[in-house]
């Protein structure tokens, strides 16, 4: 059986792992072994972090929104509790974004909220 030599293999699946590895500081950009290390476990992160994101700006939203309702004389359970009874059908996203941007909409929105509520 002949002899297999892996240098274009080798040299390749290196290049591949250094590429990933550019903008590391020190040794773990430089250095192959480290340099996997490095690369896997950004890896893992980056996937840990992409479901983590989603949790944390539902956060901000849902905090955005508390304030803006807090503003308006009602509190956020009530005020979701109230767009639920209209039949307002907005995601916390877009409330979040009417509320930074267009202050006058959301007061709206936060009267509509009240009125279900009253009925």
């Amino acid at each position: 059986m002949s002899r297999v030599k892996r240098g274009v293999t080798k040299h390749a699946r290196h290049q591949k792992v250094m590429k990933a590895a550019k903008g590391y500081r020190g040794r773990n950009k430089s250095n192959f072994t480290t340099a996997i290390e490095k690369v896997e476990k950004g890896l893992q992160y980056a996937y840990r972090d992409r479901r983590t994101k989603k949790r944390e700006f539902r956060k901000l939203w849902i905090q955005r929104i508390n304030a803006a309702t807090r503003l308006n004389g009602m509190k956020y359970s009530t005020f979701m509790n109230g767009l639920t009874k209209a039949g307002i059908e907005l995601d916390r996203k877009v409330l979040a974004d009417i509320a930074v941007r267009e202050p006058e909409a959301f007061k709206s929105l936060v009267d509509q909220a009240q009125a279900a509520l009253a009925k």
